[in-house]
């Protein structure tokens, strides 16, 4: 598959280009720094995700869309929203159809109360682009998938991933190994087309 992975140079994104290499695919990385990539892709496209003509030339060609985009801060508090919004209609305009994002799983659970409530608290600006970031993909007329992550860990990949629809009872902790191995299955397999998905550790 001809891949591009939006957050190539994430913390979760180096896990995702590392496992699609190492399967086989053709990846176009798209990252804000070239210079931190750790592993080489077969082509990279460095810019600002808002920057349409950059993600055009990104996309291009593309099987399939898979991107990482962090909420914003108080200095950029709609980045990934606006972002997202940019590789949309830059897939639109080149063809491209199977889009897969992650958001993170807090912004629609409900338990552990206390500590969904202090996140929300702490974590307010985030939560709010993730929620707009879901708005525009699901109001869209791409082929999408989205991936709400819990608790992610840099441990050793366990080889195994829950993948709910519907809300999680006691969210366990989830490896960006992990998440690399459900990312690119999604996109491989082609299925949980148009649906938003839950996703921990076992």
């Amino acid at each position: 598959m001809n891949i591009t992975l939006i957050g190539s140079t994430g913390r979760t994104g180096r896990y995702v280009l590392a496992e699609a290499l190492r399967r086989g695919h053709r990846v176009t990385a798209f990252t804000r720094n070239a210079a931190a990539l750790e592993t080489r892709p077969h082509a990279v496209v460095e810019g600002d995700g808002r920057d349409l003509e950059k993600m055009r030339t990104a996309v291009a060609d593309a099987d399939a869309v898979i991107s990482i985009i962090n909420g914003g801060d108080s200095r950029d508090p709609h980045r990934a929203a606006e972002a997202t919004r940019t590789v949309m209609r830059a897939m639109t305009e080149t063809g491209v159809e199977r889009l897969i994002v992650t958001t993170p799983y807090p912004i629609v659970a409900r338990r552990p109360f206390l500590l969904i409530w202090l996140l929300h608290r702490l974590l307010a600006t985030q939560y709010a682009d993730a929620r707009d970031l879901e708005q525009a993909v699901t109001t869209g007329d791409l082929d999408w998938t989205i991936v709400r992550l819990t608790r992610l860990t840099d441990r050793p990949a366990t080889g195994t991933a829950v993948i709910r629809r519907e809300l999680l009872g006691t969210p366990r902790s989830l490896t960006r190994a992990d998440v690399a191995t459900t990312l690119l299955d999604i996109a491989q397999e082609g299925h949980l087309s148009r649906v938003a998905v839950n996703v921990q550790g076992r």
